[in-house]
């Protein structure tokens, strides 16, 4: 007799599969309940080995699989067809932005099982990053919009838009405003990157910062050193745009020529605005773009988590540091610059009179001109 339980055999043995043929031997040779004594079993587990050897041979003594033959919590086939259909909508995005776009219950990693196994996963695993200089911690402790970036985007090298923009007349360039610690985002558009454009840029900005109470004293705006914000690289005084900044009580501050990392707030939402907007929607009219630029703003401020910031939006931030901050300081309707300067234009040649009201749907602006002088406070 085995000194040992049956059970324990199975739980420390390599080859079960001749474990059991030993006892089925015995069994067919001496009996179920003699095999069931001497192997520490019991006659149910013996006769139920004797008849599978006996049904399938040596094979059949192999463990079956445990998999349930029906699952209550398995995807059906027309919801795996939705979510396979979506891939074609999302292009470049992942499973974890497209189940936040489109609030599916199933978790990032099922999604990605259906793609790869419907064959439409069309990003490749990438090796994972290494930080080497994690930051957060640091930008934590800044004061909301004591630190902010500014940056300029080219959508006519972008595919999908391309053209769209020839043929509805869509804007060429994105003026891209962050917030560092929160994430906060704002946008201007227009169809040519210029100085001009930038000073109205940050002046609106700064026009709405200014009513929530939001302006920190000695705050710095950073920005890298293209003529649009610095102006002429051979400029002896600073630039309209400096200046503008520095009468809010900011600081203009510019990276070190070529160190684009020292832009990674920015540069990584205009990523982000190209796989999550730019390839995905489609406009009627410049109208419509800017109405859709404004939907993706209140997205991205108010709904859309950050993984890298405790996957909490820029809304849920920004209560954390100022819990008296009202939603209204977040909804800054992105800006049409064009526009805004044609008005400003006209306006200074009809003499200036002073206009502050809600953004329009055509414009999408906010400013107040000094009846003497004519400029932008």
């Amino acid at each position: 007799m085995c000194p040992y339980p049956w059970y324990q055999v199975m739980r420390l043995s390599k080859d079960k599969k001749q474990q059991r043929y030993q006892m089925v031997m015995h069994a067919k040779e001496h009996g179920v309940k003699p095999a069931a004594r001497r192997y520490a079993t019991g006659p149910k587990t013996t006769r139920k080995w004797l008849l599978r050897f006996i049904d399938g041979g040596y094979q059949a003594l192999d463990d079956l699989p445990k998999k349930p033959h029906v699952s209550p919590g398995a995807i059906s086939d027309t919801r795996a067809k939705k979510i396979v259909a979506l891939k074609s909508v999302y292009k470049r995005l992942g499973a974890d932005q497209v189940k936040i776009l489109e609030r599916l219950p199933e978790s990032a990693k099922t999604i990605r099982k259906i793609w790869r196994k419907n064959g439409v996963s069309s990003r490749l695993r990438r090796k994972k990053h290494v930080t080497k200089q994690n930051l957060r911690e640091i930008k934590k402790q800044f004061a909301l919009f004591e630190r902010s970036c500014e940056d300029t985007k080219d959508l006519f090298d972008i595919p999908e838009y391309w053209p769209q923009m020839r043929l509805k007349g869509l804007p060429k360039t994105q003026y891209t405003f962050r917030e560092i610690s929160c994430g906060v985002q704002f946008l201007g558009f227009a169809n040519e990157r210029s100085l001009t454009h930038a000073m109205l840029f940050t002046e609106y900005i700064n026009e709405h910062l200014k009513r929530y109470g939001l302006i920190v004293d000695k705050g710095i705006r950073q920005t890298d050193n293209g003529s649009e914000y610095i102006g002429s690289w051979s400029a002896k005084e600073p630039s309209a745009y400096t200046l503008s900044i520095e009468s809010s009580g900011l600081i203009h501050g510019t990276i070190p020529p070529g160190a684009h990392r020292f832009q990674s707030d920015v540069e990584t939402v205009h990523n982000l605005i190209e796989t999550e907007f730019y390839e995905i929607e489609k406009f009627a009219d410049r109208t419509d773009f800017m109405e859709k630029s404004n939907t993706y703003q209140l997205f991205f401020n108010l709904e859309r988590p950050n993984t890298y910031k405790e996957s909490k939006s820029p809304w849920q931030l920004a209560q954390e540091k100022r819990p008296d901050i009202p939603k209204e300081a977040l909804m800054l309707p992105p800006v049409d610059l064009d526009a805004l300067l044609d008005k400003k234009l006209v306006d200074q040649a009809i003499g200036g009179y002073d206009v502050y009201s809600a953004p329009s749907n055509n414009l999408f602006f906010c400013l107040r001109l000094d009846t003497n002088s004519g400029n932008l406070l």
